[in-house]
């Protein structure tokens, strides 16, 4: 019998993270989890006392070599995050910024390099990165969000990443809904020709539970190693969709490289 991976997920009290936490938790015989984050209440207030906690800041890569000591792998969660500046006048459409230290050159780039290079220190061997749909146009309002370029400072990482010699699976879900997870067919593309294309008009949308369940089998099946892809849902109950269970199937349909 195999000992569990241990695998550290950073991000890990976002929405998207605390799922994938939760997922991991519940496979035992097959991992050992632990959370990085920032704020030591939040993660309390979220876990208890059932997660290993490390706090830290990935901008200070000296807080991410404890977390790391003794992974298998890393699962990036880490995102930049807009703030509205001021509730909209009628008529007029919200304006949004980025915090200060929290702009997406600083978390979306420096930060995952930060993440990756003290991943790659500590003997890392899989890194898997949860990004976004959209990276390849400039022109993306998530791109042009409070001037940011999250996506194309997301892509660069991503570049980074492969790069870096460690086995990496890069997951640029689309749309994230907070909807049950487990019910839908998942659809696979890349370089955002589902957006531009989407499969028969279906909304390019995906729910979280679903996006963490992928990161959950990219951590287990060999056929996600070394791959980057898109991934959207069929809505719930559509027409011949069939709800995806075999996930060495799905990651056999992506490609390796960005």
């Amino acid at each position: 019998m195999t000992n569990p991976l241990q695998v550290l997920v950073t991000g890990a009290t976002g929405r998207t993270g605390a799922l994938v936490v939760q997922k991991l938790q519940q496979r035992p015989a097959q991992f050992t989890v632990r959370g990085f984050v920032r704020s030591g209440q939040k993660a309390s207030d979220r876990f208890g006392t059932t997660v290993p906690l490390y706090i830290g800041d990935i901008a200070q890569p000296d807080t991410l070599s404890p977390a790391l000591a003794g992974c298998d792998a890393l699962v990036i969660l880490t995102s930049a995050i807009p703030q509205m500046k001021a509730p909209p006048k009628p008529g007029q459409r919200p304006e949004f910024i980025y915090p200060e230290g929290g702009t997406p050159e600083q978390v979306d780039y420096h930060g995952q390099l930060n993440q990756i290079a003290a991943a790659k220190a500590a003997g890392v061997k899989h890194i898997v990165l949860v990004g976004s749909m959209g990276g390849t146009n400039e022109q993306h309002p998530l791109n042009r969000m409070a001037n940011g370029n999250i996506l194309i400072w997301k892509r660069k990482a991503e570049a980074y990443l492969i790069s870096s010699g460690l086995d990496y699976t890069i997951i640029r879900a689309g749309g994230l809904q907070d909807q049950p997870g487990g019910q839908r067919e998942l659809i696979v593309g890349k370089d955002d020709t589902l957006l531009a294309h989407p499969p028969d008009g279906i909304p390019t949308s995906i729910p979280r539970a679903d996006v963490a369940d992928v990161v959950v089998q990219a951590l287990l099946e060999p056929a996600a190693r070394n791959k980057a892809f898109d991934v959207i849902s069929k809505p719930e109950g559509n027409p011949g969709a069939v709800v995806t269970t075999d996930f060495g199937a799905l990651f056999e349909q992506t490609t390796p490289g960005l």
